[in-house]
């Protein structure tokens, strides 16, 4: 939908800013042009990084980061600039679930980023994690994944600024979507555009063929998804889902089904992964603090006005 708008580019998945920023002692010190090569090669040929969805140049892109300025953030930005450019569009956005526990992480790198977390019914989101070819984990973990959302989701909205912070559900985006769609583009800063109701135009284009669990986008929009774990999902796992996500569930409007609580060991088995991703997650995060007092080079990219305007503060 966001692609949809006129001015606005949105690309499919990229797998390069968090794993890149936590790379950046491997790149050495950014303001040496050669080390900026070593990175935008990084970016265009790793097939990690998921580049070649984005159909660039990956050897003009590498110049550009090259000649661009000497940051993480920037040469980043750069990548996703050229993706908005070769569709005509001055502003560009980028999608990955996980990042909600990375915003700290992406404001270092993107000092004047907004940020849209879009809600859907957790017993949804565990039902379509559960159909994912890609996911490899089981429903415990997957319920955990939606709490934590919902957890990061609730402090963000508290900490950032009004202007940087945007929440909207699925169920009223898919039932309303130029009413929801207008009040997203207002907190952008953008003109709503009525193609933005019509995504399935750019869908054919924007998303690659063998995501096939995005099928979904090249139709109309529909709300026939919206409650759908009630057939996706089997008994016990609505009880697991209601259980452990019921006050989150209630706090967005999503009502219980009257499902009988869960078995006791599979509460202790959502705790226990709960546990292990916190641990997981704090370690990570100490290891960055202490990785930020001896960083080689600046990190915040300096390609907007606003960016360029905070680093005139510091």
């Amino acid at each position: 939908m966001l692609h949809s708008h006129p001015r606005i580019a949105v690309p499919p998945e990229t797998r390069f800013v968090v794993p890149g920023y936590y790379r950046r002692f491997v790149f050495g010190d950014l303001r040496e042009p050669g080390n900026r090569r070593r990175l935008a090669k990084w970016i265009v040929n790793d097939k990690d990084t998921k580049f070649k969805e984005l159909k660039l140049d990956g050897d003009k892109l590498i110049e550009d980061i090259v000649a661009g300025p000497p940051t993480l953030g920037s040469a980043m930005g750069i990548a996703f600039r050229s993706y908005a450019e070769q569709y005509g569009k001055s502003r560009w956005g980028d999608k990955r679930p996980s990042y909600y526990h990375h915003v700290d992480l992406l404001l270092r790198l993107f000092p004047d980023a907004q940020f849209v977390h879009l809600i859907r019914d957790g017993r949804d989101c565990v039902a379509s994690l559960k159909e994912m070819p890609w996911y490899t984990k089981d429903i415990f973990h997957a319920v955990v994944n939606w709490a934590e959302a919902i957890d990061y989701g609730r402090r963000h909205a508290k900490n950032l600024p009004a202007d940087s912070y945007y929440e909207l559900r699925y169920e009223n985006l898919t039932a309303d979507p130029a009413t929801e769609l207008a009040g997203l583009c207002e907190f952008l800063g953008e003109d709503y555009d009525p193609a933005m109701c019509e995504p399935s135009h750019v869908a054919r284009v924007a998303i690659p063929q063998h995501k096939v669990w995005h099928s979904n986008t090249h139709g109309e929009v529909t709300t026939a998804r919206s409650g759908s774990w009630r057939t996706r999902l089997e008994p016990w796992e609505i009880s697991v889902c209601e259980t452990v996500l019921g006050e989150r569930l209630q706090a967005f409007g999503y009502e219980p089904s009257g499902a009988p609580k869960a078995e006791k060991a599979h509460v202790e088995a959502c705790e226990k992964a709960a546990s292990k991703r916190r641990w997981a997650r704090r370690r990570k995060e100490l290891r960055d603090r202490v990785n930020r007092l001896r960083e080689p080079s600046p990190v915040a990219a300096q390609l907007t006005t606003r960016q360029l305007g905070e680093l005139a503060k510091v």
